[in-house]
């Protein structure tokens, strides 16, 4: 008989992520306010293990914004909580950054309706990912992240190796050290959360470090990208009135104006805070600051300097 699933089996059990937390083992005799404060505990120590991390993040957004560079794309890869926290932060991007939907995805194992509702065995394909990067038209341009908590879910490797022989550029987030996938993407980051509260349960304190990370890695890009003046949001879609208003408030503050001047110069650039700002700044026409803007990268520190 092979001994095979076994040997698997204390693999996982040896997980940091999977140990038993030694200060929650009467979890279920506390008082809420108690289950509470330890939870807060736990949570505490997840931006010092972030932090640890923050050399091999920052090689993560340096492959990330040379990809949206040369045209390429962010893809997330993930499955379970770890993948519908890629989901989220890619949902984000386009209100945030005016990115294109499609720079930004998240493949998730069991498809998009795993979003919602766990897909038994997904996670365990190693089919799939293939089908589903090169379904999503998967570049060499591309950065694809791979999300997994244990570090070592089928789907997620995969996925990473499909990405490296297609020649894109690829990293792993995982929430042990020694990872599995570390081993299968160019850039590795290790967060060694270890263990939860509620054994198992990787959608609190790894799952807090993973949103964490895919903060990061975007944020950064999408300021190297010139999506952010000081630290303005000026490349955010205004698609409501609390953003409009939002919107009014970047362009007053970026070009020390008065809100109705910066109304009228958001009218005049049909919205778009960068053109408003520019125009205001260097006092020109908005077909004048879409050209600066164009010839400074979509900078607007550079456009105003120009």
């Amino acid at each position: 008989m092979s001994t095979e699933p076994l040997t698997d089996s204390l693999r996982v059990a040896h997980l940091g992520t999977e140990a038993r937390h030694p200060e929650s083992t009467h979890l279920d005799e506390l008082s809420v306010p108690d289950v509470l404060a330890l939870m807060n505990e736990a949570d505490a120590t997840v931006p010092t293990v972030v932090r640890g991390a923050l050399p091999e993040i920052a090689r993560a957004v340096e492959l990330v914004a040379a990809s949206l560079e040369r045209g390429g794309r962010l893809i997330y890869v993930g499955a379970g909580t770890s993948g519908r926290l890629a989901l989220l932060d890619a949902a984000e991007c386009p209100p945030t950054f005016s990115t294109d939907p499609s720079q930004v995805i998240a493949l998730l194992a069991g498809g998009q309706v795993a979003f919602t509702r766990a897909v038994e065995g997904a996670e365990d394909d190693t089919e799939q990912p293939s089908r589903d990067l090169d379904g999503a038209a998967l570049a060499p341009e591309d950065t694809v992240v791979g999300l997994s908590a244990s570090g070592r879910t089928p789907y997620v490797i995969a996925a990473l190796d499909h990405a490296r022989a297609r020649g894109a550029h690829t990293v792993s987030v995982s929430c042990n050290a020694d990872a599995e996938a570390s081993e299968h993407a160019d850039v590795a980051i290790e967060l060694p959360t270890g263990a939860e509260i509620l054994t198992g349960s990787t959608r609190l304190k790894a799952g807090t470090a993973q949103k964490m990370v895919c903060n990061m890695l975007t944020t950064a890009a999408m300021v190297r990208r010139g999506k952010v003046f000081e630290n303005l949001m000026v490349d955010m879609s205004a698609t409501n009135g609390k953003l409009q208003d939002r919107a009014r408030r970047i362009v007053a503050e970026a070009a020390k104006v008065d809100k109705a001047t910066a109304s009228a110069a958001l009218t005049d650039a049909d919205g778009e805070p960068k053109v408003a700002i520019v125009a205001l700044l260097t006092g020109t026409s908005t077909s004048a600051a879409r050209r600066r803007l164009g010839e400074a990268g979509g900078q607007v520190a550079r456009a105003v300097e120009n």
